[in-house]
């Protein structure tokens, strides 16, 4: 099967948010716990490292998801390869 450009950048724009929303869910995951002890601010009325490890985290892992379903959706439109009503 010959890919075409439009094949191109729908597959460059999907490595290009993945390797992204990859990023932030490791600076979420790893780097603030790496600097936890440090980050002993309060937030929300909790310690903010405590509160990453108990909620923050999680909401960030939902946001990322969201997103990319959504960006995700939007790009199977724009390059017509959409699962929607014929």
């Amino acid at each position: 099967m010959q890919l075409t450009e439009s094949h191109r950048q729908y597959w460059r724009k999907n490595l290009n948010i993945t390797a992204i929303l990859l990023a932030i869910w490791f600076i979420v995951t790893f780097v603030v716990s790496y600097f936890a002890r440090e980050l002993s601010f309060n937030f929300f009325g909790w310690p903010f490292s405590f509160w990453m490890g108990a909620q923050g985290s999680l909401i960030i892992y939902v946001l990322i998801i969201g997103y990319y379903a959504r960006y995700m959706n939007k790009l199977d439109i724009e390059h017509d390869v959409h699962e929607g009503e014929e």
